[in-house]
């Protein structure tokens, strides 16, 4: 419903990667929403996240009266109630591979997660990754090449136009810019870093960045 009130709560657009995804995914659609950030580094975050959700966790979206917290459970809630946004690929089997690739980002890549935090904006190139992150960056550059032959078509992303997908994988687009010098060393074509410009060329990534930039400088 394109009247319903949405409320996203977030936290630090800096490292909160699960926060970025559907605040991404909301802006590209242009459905609008007001946003509630929640300093994550306060001494107070748990209970101020709790007054939120009582899962304690971050991001939230607020629909009216409807609860809904967790990430992916938002951005099917969103292509159901705004089916003309396009967040899912128009066609069954691409729509198919992108939910697929959307939750395997969702529920796999710990070795990643853990070793390499997203720092939006910082550049730490690492010599040597431990070999289940090597794994990690691999199987992501694999993927992606996957999707980007069968799938990209006309446009720069996973599945031409922008989708749920994008939205899953902007953080871990992130983390290579951040942790990794050379792609290439992980099987890269150049797929995966054209694919890394083309998320950060999004003007709602850039919105984020910037928002990155002023916690930044306030902290």
């Amino acid at each position: 419903m394109a009247g319903e009130g949405y409320r996203l709560v977030i936290g630090n657009k800096y490292t909160s990667s699960w926060s970025l995804r559907p605040w991404l995914a909301m802006k590209e659609a242009g459905i609008p929403f007001a946003e509630v950030r929640i300093n994550l580094r306060a001494p107070d975050k748990k209970e101020q996240i709790r007054a939120h959700s009582p899962a304690g966790k971050v991001p939230v979206l607020w629909a009216d009266d409807l609860m809904i917290w967790d990430s992916l459970a938002i951005l099917e809630y969103l292509a159901e109630r705004h089916p003309d946004a396009g967040l899912w690929p128009s066609d069954a089997r691409a729509r198919a591979v992108a939910r697929a690739a959307s939750s395997e980002m969702h529920s796999g890549f710990q070795a990643l997660r853990e070793h390499c935090p997203m720092k939006l904006l910082a550049t730490e190139p690492r010599a040597e990754h431990l070999e289940p992150v090597q794994a990690n960056i691999r199987r992501i550059v694999e993927l992606w090449k996957d999707c980007r032959q069968r799938f990209g078509g006309d446009g720069p992303f996973l599945f031409s136009h922008f989708s749920i997908a994008d939205a899953m994988y902007a953080p871990v687009a992130s983390r290579f810019r951040t942790y990794i010098a050379d792609l290439g060393e992980f099987g890269d074509d150049g797929t995966a870093a054209a694919y890394i410009d083309a998320v950060f060329a999004l003007p709602s990534m850039k919105e984020w960045a910037e928002g990155a930039r002023e916690e930044l400088a306030a902290s």
